[in-house]
């Protein structure tokens, strides 16, 4: 165990103190001492404010929007940690911006989820903690060792003490039936699928349900929500094929544009999400819950530092 006797050491920047804190708790950790601050003219200014010389340290930082803020944060503070003789430095992004940009759609398009993985490393970051990425595949984009955590345990353990019943799973795309699989599988129910096509980016219009909902609860469940389109309609159509109520679950709550407006004034019941990223004021409302995933990191942070499996978590 080459670093279990490693000091360990949390710091964070700006794009979600919050979590950072909950974690540094649930750990019985104090954050670092950072200055995380701007120039005049706009530039990224960080200052550390104690020694990590020799030390494990663990980066708090999701790339949520603003996304190019929050990243500059990111590589900046793992450069002055480098530049600092820290031992080890892990990267713990719960929420992986540019994740959506993940293959070449077009032709000549970036595939800027490779680039963001190869900023951090070039940083000096050796190793990474996220949680579920928009595509498995991005877990291998890293070339340092990289931790994919799920959200699904914890989402499905909330639905299991709230005691629903006749429930189905609905997947809101082809793409997503392994998520829903995995979330039926824990709560002992059917799935469904909502076959739809994107005309256009965030534009989704529903083509076809695959599965029977008539009469079911139905549980939505997606890795995030950006607008809003897609599962407001998707729940649109669950209602109009025979479902009697919708609840919708992600871990990432992105909610851009009109996505609050938009849950406000749908057939959603209840939108589930995990703070791995800040809800501003005016997103925190009545059908909006929040969950906590500082416990589950917290332990991932655990078994990196003592060289421990972290797959184990899940199993």
């Amino acid at each position: 165990m080459f670093y279990s006797n490693r000091k360990l050491k949390l710091f964070s920047g700006n794009a979600n103190p919050g979590l950072a804190k909950e974690i540094a708790q649930y750990l019985g950790e104090s954050l670092g001492v950072a200055k995380v601050g701007r120039f005049s003219d706009g530039e990224v200014h960080i200052s550390i404010g104690e020694s990590v010389r020799g030390c494990d340290i663990f980066v708090i930082q999701p790339t949520c929007p603003p996304v190019n803020e929050n990243l500059m944060e990111l590589l900046i503070i793992v450069d002055a940690l480098r530049r600092a003789s820290a031992r080890r430095i892990t990267v713990v992004t719960p929420y992986y911006g540019y994740a959506r940009q993940e293959r070449k759609a077009k032709p000549r398009e970036p595939i800027s989820a490779k680039l963001v993985a190869n900023l951090i490393t070039a940083a000096g970051a050796r190793r990474a903690i996220s949680m579920d990425l928009h595509s498995n595949a991005i877990q291998g984009f890293f070339d340092i060792p990289s931790d994919h955590l799920l959200g699904v345990p914890i989402l499905a353990e909330y639905y299991k003490k709230k005691g629903l019943t006749d429930v189905v799973v609905v997947s809101p795309d082809v793409g997503g039936v392994t998520r829903a699989r995995d979330m039926a599988e824990r709560l002992g129910a059917e799935i469904a699928i909502i076959e739809k096509r994107r005309t256009d980016p965030n534009v989704a219009k529903v083509m076809n349900l695959i599965g029977n909902v008539r009469n079911k609860t139905a549980i939505v469940v997606d890795d995030l929500i950006d607008t809003a389109g897609t599962i407001t309609l998707g729940a649109k159509a669950l209602v109009e094929h025979g479902a009697k109520e919708v609840y919708v679950c992600c871990t990432h709550p992105v909610l851009s544009g009109s996505a609050v407006e938009r849950i406000k004034d749908s057939h959603i019941k209840e939108v589930l999400v995990t703070n791995t990223i800040p809800l501003t004021k005016e997103k925190q409302i009545d059908k909006i819950k929040v969950l906590s995933i500082a416990p589950l990191l917290g332990e991932a942070i655990t078994r990196v530092h003592k060289d421990l499996s972290v797959s184990e978590l899940f199993t």
